[in-house]
């Protein structure tokens, strides 16, 4: 855990750990964008907590060697490659794991990224939807698939990985913002249809953590210091801080609780200051400018 100073700020990063003590044994789970970062984080803590989990990304490698890791505690790992974008992928990937699962208890739909940064005026059309496609199409048409299997049996539980900017927008990342916006918005949506059939839909929302794709971020001089400076928490969180979280909502711990938004993000939604968003606007324009060309 984070240490704190006399003077109340935090000196160092929380230490990294599976969440609290859950046992999972006999549940089955399927992971999306399990392959690296927060997706890589989640499918671990499952597998550790004694679930069966079905590995989703786009790179058969990459989730090869994850699932050769995770098939030390002893469970069945099932990795398929899929891309989310692709609505016959996903069936087809939803029907190889239920072929071979028979169900699944836990959904986590964690498949996303910025894809692109731009101001709104150069935003072009196919730049826009591919950042939905991938961000909140995906999290309806694996929510869909698995969610009917979910209500037919009357039990299920569903963890949609939003992001802070559902909750506050930050600017050359509106089409990002408004998929995860919609992703909070879905989730309450499911959760009050899927409720009374025993299946709880809930959303966390993670904020600045240390992944490869936040790279430019957290190594920018002006932007990196300054995030962890506004956040009460006082550091970036890493993919592993995510993990309690989850553990609680696929948990019976949490069997009360459906609809909710989570932020894990040290604090920094309420505590952010424009100076904080300045600072980010410059690091976004200058580490990614090359990516602009892709909006359009």
């Amino acid at each position: 855990m984070s240490t704190i100073s006399q003077n109340g700020s935090a000196k160092s990063e929380p230490a990294l750990h599976g969440g609290f003590n859950v046992s999972l044994a006999g549940k089955k789970a399927l992971v999306t964008g399990a392959s690296r970062g927060i997706g890589a984080a989640i499918a671990t803590a499952l597998s550790e907590a004694g679930a069966d989990v079905a590995l989703l990304a786009r790179s058969q490698n990459d989730l090869d060697r994850l699932a050769a890791d995770l098939r030390t505690f002893g469970n069945t790992i099932l990795p398929i490659a899929c891309d989310v974008t692709d609505v016959d992928a996903v069936d087809a990937a939803c029907h190889a794991v239920l072929d071979r699962m028979k169900h699944v208890d836990i959904l986590v739909n964690n498949a996303g990224g910025p894809l692109l940064h731009a101001p709104a005026l150069e935003l072009g059309n196919q730049g826009w939807q591919n950042v939905l496609d991938l961000n909140l199409t995906s999290v309806f048409l694996f929510s869909r698939n698995i969610g009917a299997t979910m209500v037919a049996r009357r039990t299920g539980t569903i963890i949609n990985i939003a992001s802070i900017v559902s909750l506050r927008t930050m600017p050359y990342l509106m089409s990002y913002c408004v998929a995860k916006a919609g992703v909070a918005s879905l989730t309450q949506a499911l959760a009050s249809e899927w409720g009374p059939y025993g299946v709880r839909v809930n959303a966390i929302s993670p904020g600045f953590i240390k992944t490869d794709l936040n790279r430019a971020l957290f190594e920018s001089p002006e932007f990196g210091e300054l995030a962890v400076e506004t956040a009460p928490i006082g550091c970036w969180g890493q993919p592993e801080d995510v993990v309690g979280a989850v553990l609680w909502l696929a948990s019976e711990a949490s069997r009360y609780v459906t609809g909710a938004n989570i932020a894990v993000d040290g604090g920094i939604v309420f505590g952010v200051r424009s100076a904080w968003l300045d600072a980010f606007s410059h690091a976004v324009r200058s580490s990614v400018n090359d990516k602009v060309a892709v909006a359009s």
